[in-house]
């Protein structure tokens, strides 16, 4: 089954600004619009979708840089993170700032989400499933018709989310992808934050951080 999205790649960290298009309504949502916002409205425009709403992931910089001007521009809600990330977002001057990056303003989303929290998109659901450990507020977005879901940084092609930042905690991210992330199934595809996609499947096996081998539970 063809997958309902494009990803698209934004700023020097490569972020995967994520565009859902429902088949049946051409509905959108722009997942984490990181930055470049001309390369994001230009992938929409080649939709030919109607944007409908910005979800986000976490507070990081690199995935929530653009989310104000594109907001303003198409006028569109913000949904999300978990609330426990506002810090990260009204902090964004700062991080801008310390990374020698230009000025980006802070925001307060339209709606915080929840764990078992639905968001539609056309005729899409999206699951809330929220993941702390790479920051406390970070959400993942599960879509259960096509087996497919937006990580954010939780985990990676062969790697998962740092958690050196402030509020980072280890053990509650491997509990997270473990415990949440899953159980969901081996067949799920997922888009990470950067790089390519996985499937939980493929990182349950053989992750160097958190698959069955590198904790000591394969048979």
């Amino acid at each position: 089954m063809d997958l309902p999205f494009r990803i698209v790649p934004v700023t020097a960290y490569q972020q995967n600004c994520t565009l859902v298009m429902c088949p049946n309504t051409r509905d959108i949502a722009v997942i984490d619009p990181g930055g470049e916002l001309e390369k994001i409205q230009a992938a929409i425009d080649e939709l030919s979708g109607i944007p409908k709403k910005i979800l986000l992931t976490h507070g990081h910089l690199d995935h929530v840089g653009g989310t104000l001007p594109l907001s303003q521009a198409l006028n569109l809600p913000v949904i999300g993170p978990h609330r426990e990330d506002e810090f990260w977002i009204q902090q964004i001057s700062t991080q801008a700032k310390m990374l020698g990056l230009p000025a980006v303003e802070s925001f307060t989303p339209d709606q915080w989400l929840e764990e078992g929290d639905e968001i539609e998109v056309g005729d899409l659901t999206f699951e809330v499933i929220h993941c702390p450990g790479h920051t406390p507020g970070h959400v993942v977005l599960f879509c259960r018709q096509y087996q497919w879901a937006q990580v954010g940084d939780v985990i990676f092609q062969g790697s998962i989310g740092r958690t050196d930042f402030p509020r980072g905690n280890h053990e509650q991210l491997l509990r997270s992808i473990r415990e949440k992330l899953f159980p969901l199934g081996d067949d799920v595809r997922f888009v990470p934050g950067h790089g390519p996609m996985s499937t939980f499947g493929q990182e349950r096996k053989s992750n160097p951080f958190v698959g069955d081998q590198a904790l000591g539970l394969s048979q």
